[in-house]
């Protein structure tokens, strides 16, 4: 509990922090439950309600499960939700299934995301990565400065050191603000459980099967588990060796394919 406690303490402080220095921000909500630990993480670092809205990037191509659970809890926690979402690009039928994902990706969420962040003049997002994600994830800061192209120069980054926050914007540029940067996976799960946050059905066992790791539909593979609630997600984690990420198509794909993702602005 006390480190759970402390972790929870940094991640308030870094939001408070990204809401103090640029104001007018959001926070991505992929529905998936590091997002949704940030989500609450947000509600309690103001008290209940969140100062600013949540952005969720719909490629078309997400699970059902994921629109219900979206439109659920936005009603509940009364979250000012912005939906974006390349029309342009769905009624061409761009898609996952159709064997071009990295294009995909780029065009459904990535540049979707841009043209949300332009829409709406942001000047950081809020997004719940994690270091132990994914190798490319790991080479991220707190808080990670994205130039007029969104793009991201991973090479050349701002130490931070005794919570010395880079903060500074310069004209036609953005950032991105990682408060659950120093949470684990099993951090997540345990924090989950202490808070007692309501979680996608997804992530438990069904037929022997369920999802690690959620986004859209075509791109996750579920894997073989018996965990039906949090405590046996919890024991089956910490027994396994196997990447939170494996079944995600992208990752799949070249060693790679998230950096150049990520460099181009991905989320």
């Amino acid at each position: 509990m006390e480190h759970l406690a402390s972790l929870e303490n940094k991640s308030i402080f870094i939001i408070r922090e990204a809401y103090f220095k640029f104001k007018n921000i959001a926070l991505l909500w992929s529905i998936g439950k590091d997002s949704t630990a940030l989500l609450w993480l947000c509600r309690k670092a103001f008290f209940g309600k969140i100062p600013f809205p949540a952005i969720h990037i719909d490629t078309g191509y997400k699970f059902s499960e994921i629109y219900r659970f979206r439109d659920k809890y936005a009603e509940k926690w009364d979250i000012d939700l912005i939906v974006g979402r390349n029309e342009e690009k769905i009624a061409e039928g761009l898609g996952p299934d159709k064997g071009a994902k990295f294009e995909c990706c780029n065009e459904l969420k990535t540049n979707t995301l841009k043209n949300v962040i332009d829409k709406y003049n942001l000047k950081a997002i809020l997004l719940g990565i994690r270091r132990d994600e994914h190798g490319i994830r790991a080479k991220e800061r707190y808080f990670s400065p994205r130039d007029e192209q969104f793009k991201w120069d991973y090479e050349n980054q701002s130490a931070e050191i005794w919570d010395q926050y880079k903060s500074t914007l310069v004209e036609d540029s953005h950032f991105r603000v990682h408060p659950l940067l120093h949470f684990t996976e099993l951090d997540v799960w345990r924090y989950v459980k202490k808070e007692n946050l309501p979680i996608n059905e997804l992530y438990f066992s069904k037929n022997g099967k369920r999802y690690r790791s959620i986004g859209c539909a075509p791109c996750c593979d579920p894997i073989d588990s018996q965990a039906k609630n949090i405590d046996e997600i919890i024991s089956e984690i910490e027994s396994s060796n196997i990447s939170e990420r494996s079944g995600r198509a992208q990752d799949k794909e070249d060693t790679y394919t998230m950096q150049k993702l990520r460099a181009l602005g991905y989320m």
